[in-house]
């Protein structure tokens, strides 16, 4: 059934948290807007994890990431681009982003599902775009901020506001999760090298790779 309506997405400013890993949980109001004419997405129950750098590389990094997680957004947009610059576009490590929304607030959810649909539809690559252009965005909290992040990305803007909506990739952001809770994750960002647990911070990262390269 095909759906043209003003849609909105209540959430708010991100909780503040405790600990080392970060954010632990918060949730709010306040809507934005943006219009789209929709089809409510098929949902989708596989998807592999988002990948940058060498996808067979010995060294694996994976992030544990709440988009609606201010300190996920420090993690992304000042910490991670130095392991990207050194490690990860030579090509020395494989990459991976794992969804964990707690959530911090109820933009996390959403754009977790909008950030696999446009992985789905544009490749891994298209979905680094899209995270880090929705990392900018986050205290906008909107439906046009998921709009924006995808065209920042090549992506179709409406099919990603529709993904946030109607959250076809529950199972997929869902089952992410429990492999986070499974490894012990407790907080976002949570960045293991190889499995092993480090700060996410890039002098961090960067040693344990070196230590495992």
């Amino acid at each position: 059934m095909r759906t043209s309506r003003r849609v909105f997405l209540s959430s708010a400013a991100a909780a503040g948290a405790t600990g080392v890993a970060g954010c632990l949980g918060g949730s709010g109001g306040g809507p934005s807007e943006y219009d789209c004419d929709t089809a409510e997405p098929e949902p989708v129950s596989e998807l592999p994890q988002p990948v940058a750098g060498d996808p067979e590389a010995d060294v694996v990094v994976a992030a544990f990431e709440d988009f609606g997680c201010p300190h996920c957004a420090t993690w992304v947009l000042e910490e991670y681009p130095t392991v990207e610059s050194e490690y990860v576009e030579p090509g020395e490590i494989r990459f991976e982003h794992w969804d964990f929304p707690i959530p911090v607030t109820d933009w996390s959810v959403p754009v977790a599902n909008a950030g696999r649909g446009v992985q789905e539809r544009a490749g891994d690559e298209a979905f680094f775009a899209f995270a880090k252009r929705a990392y900018e965005l986050q205290d906008d909290h909107s439906l046009d901020a998921v709009g924006t992040a995808a065209e920042a990305a090549d992506a179709d803007p409406c099919a990603a506001i529709a993904d946030a909506e109607h959250e076809p990739y529950e199972a997929v952001v869902s089952g992410n999760r429990s492999e986070g809770e499974q490894r012990g994750v407790g907080g976002t960002p949570t960045v293991f090298v190889n499995g092993e647990s480090v700060q996410p911070t890039a002098d961090a990262v960067s040693e344990a790779i070196e230590n495992a390269l």
